[in-house]
């Protein structure tokens, strides 16, 4: 009896997940499909813009300019032992690009901007105020969730060249002032090991972790039930389901576009 609970325990919820994640896709393509029939609210879109890009640079500024540094310390301590210390620029710039540059951006605003937006569209939810916006003919998916998509879409990669230019700079200031290297050669190191390629796909996955944080922000706020209580719950579970997702995928799309 115990193994037959167990085994119906886990069917529940295999089906379960499957049917979480069955809603989800279907409130992405509806998100999606209102960016493409008007009306548009821009006013919506620049100020979920301003909060995504604007209001996070300082920590993803701070962040990245410190994993630059790390990096190039921890770099050095292990190279120096095989002679390989030219390979640093090289390690720090791949490093951030890649990889810190966008995941630890894409956590950070998880972090910060997912967390806020479920908060305000859950208590939009539990206070009726949704409902209100349909009573008054204003679709909420086209007023509240379509411009945040759209923020996300494109804020994060803005934020992740600046992590990029910064992370680059802290490993830059780390290796010429504390450990020697002559700054011209670290430059020209800097430019050799980096290809094109690596900032495109680096500004991709930005992209990408961008709408997976706004949509579980949105996800999450927009069912919210139960009071305040309902609210912290959703407000918790976007951070923890875009943290997840932004790992996830990023191993998805180094696998796309690395992979041999």
């Amino acid at each position: 009896m115990r193994l037959h609970d167990l085994i119906a325990g886990l069917g529940r919820g295999v089906l379960d997940t499957i049917a979480g994640a069955g809603r989800l896709a279907l409130f992405a393509l509806e998100g999606l499909s209102h960016l493409f029939r008007p009306p548009f609210y821009w006013r919506n879109f620049v100020t979920a813009f301003v909060e995504f890009a604007y209001f996070s640079l300082p920590v993803v500024a701070l962040t990245a300019i410190f994993s630059g540094m790390v990096i190039a310390l921890q770099s050095f301590t292990g190279f120096s032992r095989f002679g390989a210390q030219s390979a640093i620029a090289g390690i720090v710039v791949l490093s951030v690009v890649r990889e810190l540059g966008p995941v630890l951006a894409g956590l950070i605003v998880a972090g910060r901007v997912g967390a806020a937006m479920a908060a305000e569209i859950g208590t939009m939810r539990v206070t009726d105020q949704i409902d209100a916006l349909t009573t008054l003919s204003t679709n909420p998916m086209k007023y509240l969730v379509a411009p945040r998509l759209l923020a996300g879409l494109l804020a994060l990669p803005l934020l992740v060249i600046v992590a990029d230019i910064l992370g680059v700079l802290g490993g830059f200031i780390v290796s010429v002032v504390k450990l020697g290297f002559s700054p011209s050669a670290y430059i020209a190191n800097t430019f050799s090991f980096m290809q094109p390629i690596d900032v495109t796909v680096g500004l991709a996955k930005a992209a990408v972790f961008g709408f997976l944080i706004a949509l579980m922000g949105c996800y999450t706020g927009y069912n919210s039930r139960g009071g305040a209580q309902g609210v912290g719950a959703s407000t918790t579970s976007a951070v923890v389901a875009a943290s997840i997702l932004v790992l996830c995928f990023d191993y998805v799309l180094t696998e796309m576009f690395f992979s041999r």
